[in-house]
């Protein structure tokens, strides 16, 4: 104490007053992400409302309504959402034009054939992923919207349906249009250095660890980075949705998604190869099993593999293209590295894999950060695989049963708003056909938000809209609803219930150039849309997804029925079409599937990929027979004299004198490469499902 202050007591103070100030700075910083993609929400909807009115359209709330769906958080998700949704609508209305041509006195084929319509986008929105799948669901509920709206109360096609798919068509392209002017304007376009950077942080994370491996050879502590690679492979099966996002943002970028999908696909490629590895390196004596792996790192760059912690992305991003002709550089030292043992062929050649994996994600990067035009040269040949096809049939068959039932009800019920409850069935239904297990939850959540929101818009419209009579302040209006429900849109990740909250808002509203009080009409409205979005959960009962644990035992046989295929029929597929149909499978996993069916996918891509390349190396040391009666025996389900036989030939092999020992080698490792594989995971190769 001096002069009777107490200077612990000041600095005490001071200290907490700085940790105050660091923590409201801390929460502004969260909070203003999400704020400002609330005002962004609110004004987009009340742009298209704007534009709407302008242009004196028969229903603007649709253009209010498409302009809160397709607005997201980020500027490349809404852009990507919009070009799909443009899609979707025009497919939906041009394919309701052509259904009411086919049917113009038919109200029975009219409606079986709307119906089929629905299936058929469940079955396409189930089938394809992140917004393709919506906009194959767009394509069906657009034409559920169109086709109600010109429909009696029992049902009947009118020949009105063309000027009211104009219409709703342009309505639906308004709001879109309003939204992506209003993200375009107030979003920074960061989606390449976001996915740059996501790249980086799994690529380190890889190679970090992967040297871990390779330095602790020998030290019999068994693979213990077995549970980190088994996650890894989760986490790279994420970066597609991120994809979408970049490509949304750039014209220029998408023209390069083969180079993007190209590095996803090494990513993989790198984990399988690890491993191989590591595996390998586990049954190689302590002393041998160090010396090999040190010859290995010897011909790695050292940044790569060592004195970087996991996850740092820097180093990968500073310079990509430099960094990506130093791997080049370090895979065909690896391939020319004299080997006196099958096993440092073994290590040398999935080495090389390895850093052939990173290459394709610097390659990537270099697009994302560098100058795509210059350095990344297109690829071709990038193909679409289908992981299972079953999961869409029952999507398809649930949406016909669903919208056939509620058409039905409608028919023999005569309701006049039974329009409003087919639509909002046909909606649920397709847009939640590809959440799998997660539909129901999702669809039960709906219901509870337009249970919350068909209040809130009735409070709005006729206790406070009925006092305004400027523009301005009917958009303040609905700013008290639109921007805490965007705030928590963003703060929630775009929870679907909430998304569709926001649609539902301006439907149940309805919005127009001479609004209308009718309370009468407004609970008749509000009803049908409830009775629609509350059915449609039943339908997730009646009819459930595929679940979890089945979904991935099906992948799983179906890839080793696939495998035994290939082992009997090797020349009927490239290494490389093996890989990507595998990994295809391997993205479609669901989220809840345990690590060892994802090691076993990744284990299965190798396997197969190893046979082939094997074929090839037996055919040139004329051993094909002898490596054709060991795939007939794996391909029986008797991986243990499968194995036998493959080690009868790596004898066979080593003993014998060849012109190209170099090649021998090589051949020998595959051989030892493939017997790993078998042995790691013998229990799924004999009997095909074991996740």
């Amino acid at each position: 104490m001096e002069n009777g202050i107490n200077w612990s007591v000041v600095t005490a103070e001071r200290s907490a007053g700085g940790r105050s100030q660091r923590t409201f700075a801390n929460a502004a910083r969260a909070a203003a992400p999400p704020l400002l993609f609330g005002f962004r929400l609110w004004a987009s909807v009340c742009l298209a409302l704007f534009v709407a009115f302008w242009l004196e359209l028969d229903n603007p709330y649709w253009a209010g309504a498409s302009a809160a769906i397709v607005c997201q958080p980020y500027l490349g998700t809404s852009l990507r959402k919009s070009r799909y949704r443009l899609i979707g609508t025009l497919v939906g209305a041009t394919m309701i034009v052509a259904l009411t041509a086919c049917f113009p006195q038919n109200r029975i084929g009219f409606l079986i054939g709307l119906a089929l319509w629905g299936g058929v986008c469940a079955f396409a929105a189930t089938l394809f992923r992140n917004f393709a799948s919506y906009a194959a669901a767009l394509a069906g509920y657009t034409a559920a919207i169109i086709g109600t709206d010109t429909l009696g109360a029992t049902g009947g096609a009118s020949s009105e349906v063309f000027m009211l798919a104009i219409t709703r068509t342009s309505e639906v392209w308004i709001g879109i249009l309003c939204a992506g002017a209003v993200l375009a304007v107030t979003d920074f376009r960061d989606a390449a250095e976001r996915l740059a950077e996501m790249f980086a942080a799994v690529s380190s994370d890889i190679a970090a660890r992967f040297g871990t491996s390779l330095r602790l050879a020998g030290s019999h502590d068994g693979d213990a980075q077995q549970p980190a690679r088994r996650e890894l492979i989760r986490r790279v099966t994420v970066l597609d949705k991120m994809i979408d996002e970049t490509i949304g943002e750039s014209s220029t970028i998408r023209n390069y998604l083969p180079v993007l999908q190209g590095a996803i696909d090494g990513l993989f490629a790198s984990l399988a190869a690890w491993r191989s590895i590591a595996v390998r390196l586990i049954k190689t004596p302590p002393e041998v099993a160090n010396e090999e792996a040190n010859a290995i790192l010897r011909c790695i760059p050292e940044e790569m593999c060592s004195g970087l912690p996991a996850g740092d992305a820097t180093f990968w991003i500073a310079d990509p293209i430099a960094l990506r002709s130093r791997c080049e550089a370090a895979v065909r030292t690896l391939i020319a590295l004299p080997t006196s043992t099958a096993s440092l062929r073994l290590l040398a050649d999935q080495t090389a894999s390895v850093l052939v994996g990173f290459a394709a994600v610097l390659e990537a990067m270099a697009l994302l950060v560098a100058d795509p035009a210059r350095r990344c040269p297109r690829r071709r040949g990038f193909k679409i695989y289908v992981p299972d096809w079953l999961p869409s049939l029952v999507s398809a068959g649930r949406a016909f049963l669903a919208i056939g039932a509620a058409e039905l009800f409608w028919v023999f019920t005569t309701w006049p708003d039974g329009g409003a409850a087919i639509v909002f069935v046909a909606i649920v239904v397709l847009l939640l056909s590809s959440r799998a297990e997660l539909a129901y939850a999702d669809a039960t959540a709906f219901t509870l938000g337009t249970t919350a929101v068909i209040p809130i818009a009735a409070a709005i419209k006729f206790a406070l809209l009925p006092g305004l009579e400027s523009f301005p302040a009917f958009c303040i209006a609905l700013a008290a609803f639109l921007i805490p429900l965007g705030v928590a849109m963003a703060a929630t990740r775009q929870h679907p219930a909430l998304v569709i909250c926001t649609a539902i808002f301006v439907r149940v509203l309805q919005p127009t150039n001479e609004m209308s009080y009718d309370t009468a009409q407004f609970y008749n409205s509000a009803l049908g849309l409830f009775v629609g979005v509350a059915v449609a959960p039943l339908s997730f009962l009646l009819v459930p997804p595929l679940s979890s644990s089945f979904r991935t035992k099906r992948l799983l046989n179906l890839t080793l029925r696939d495998l035994r295929h290939l082992a009997m029929d090797r020349l009927s597929v490239s290494a490389e079409d093996w890989r990507g149909h595998i990994f295809s499978r391997l993205a479609a996993l669901p989220e809840r599937a345990q690590p060892l069916a994802r090691a076993q996918f990744l284990a299965a891509a190798f396997l197969g990929a190893e046979i082939i390349h094997l074929g090839h190396d037996a055919a040139a040391f004329e051993l094909q027979l002898q490596f054709d009666a060991a795939l007939q025996t794996f391909a029986e389900g008797n991986t243990a004299a499968a194995i036998a036989q493959l080690r009868q030939l790596d004898h066979r092999l080593a003993s014998t004198e060849q012109v190209d020992t170099r090649l021998a080698a090589r051949t020998r490792g595959r051989i030892l490469a493939i017997c790993d594989a078998l042995v790691d995971h013998h229990a799924y190769f004999d009997t095909g499902a074991s996740a």
